[in-house]
């Protein structure tokens, strides 16, 4: 199966110079938990809830900040025709449960989620094992303080 097959293409986005307020607005009014960060229809970021929370309220950072102080700048990304076993891979790879979906050229073009992975999964072997991995409390994504 193909991520073009599963993946949500009318997929909400910010730019870079909205608000943190927008985005958090846009995430609660469409009921989602991250927007890919878009300059035209390039991909140039993402900024998620925990984002918000951590990055932005956490360090009282103005909302009205723009969101690109607070979006991660490096994001891996997916082809509509890569595999499904691709995207739950590097979703385990770099812990996090959703992948834009990009052209060759950068282009955003959809977004495949953990969940549209699991609807599909008859035995849901390939789901619960990247989410086992994804749940690990560790990687470049961890933003867990380190007690010594």
């Amino acid at each position: 199966m193909r991520v073009q097959d599963i993946m949500t293409t009318s997929v909400r986005s910010v730019r870079p110079a909205s608000s943190i307020a927008e985005a958090a607005r846009a995430m609660s009014e469409f009921d989602v938990g991250a927007l890919p960060v878009v300059d035209g229809s390039t991909l140039v970021g993402i900024v998620t809830d925990r984002d918000i929370a951590v990055r932005a309220v956490a360090r009282s950072i103005d909302l009205k900040s723009p969101v690109r102080n607070i979006m991660t700048p490096q994001v891996s990304t997916c082809l509509p025709q890569d595999s499904v076993d691709y995207a739950l891979e590097l979703m385990s790879d770099e812990q996090v449960r959703r992948i834009p979906v990009c052209t060759g050229e950068g282009e955003l073009v959809g977004i495949v989620a953990l969940a549209d992975a699991a609807e599909r999964d008859p035995d849901k072997r390939e789901v619960g094992m990247a989410l086992e991995e994804i749940c690990d409390p560790s990687g470049r994504h961890c933003q867990t303080p380190v007690h010594v």
